[in-house]
């Protein structure tokens, strides 16, 4: 993989515990820094044969060069209704429900604690 997708949060760990409880991440590690908040984590993202690595860490202020705010990110999926349907157990707050789009795909979109839309479907980009 040779794009890694990196987020600042607020609060790392309740990011991390989102994740991975509702959209199925895996937690690869963990770093806290001296005040014991997450300074770096990595988390696996599971599609059939590829695996993609999410990075996140916590906001470190109005100097933070590298925190962009907000993002809106795409995972796929072959079962997005099974993947909605664990997100909405978990809490996660809906932002479009499961609809099947024009252009072939099966899609849905939830907001993570902090405001990061996550989007999920079978949608892949063809080579």
């Amino acid at each position: 993989m040779s794009i890694h997708t990196t987020l600042r949060y607020d609060d790392p760990r309740a990011a991390i515990d989102f994740l991975t409880s509702a959209l199925g991440f895996r937690e690869l590690n963990a770093h806290a820094g001296d005040n014991g908040v997450i300074a770096h984590a990595e988390l696996a993202w599971d599609d059939g044969d590829d695996t993609a690595v999410l990075a996140l860490g916590a906001r470190r202020g109005v100097d933070d060069r590298f925190d962009t705010g907000r993002a809106v990110l795409y995972l796929t999926c072959d079962d997005p209704d099974a993947l909605h349907a664990r997100a909405v157990a978990a809490g996660a707050r809906v932002v479009m429900e499961p609809v099947d789009q024009d252009y072939g795909s099966r899609e849905f979109a939830v907001a993570d604690p902090e405001g990061n839309v996550w989007s999920a479907g079978t949608y892949r980009m063809t080579g």
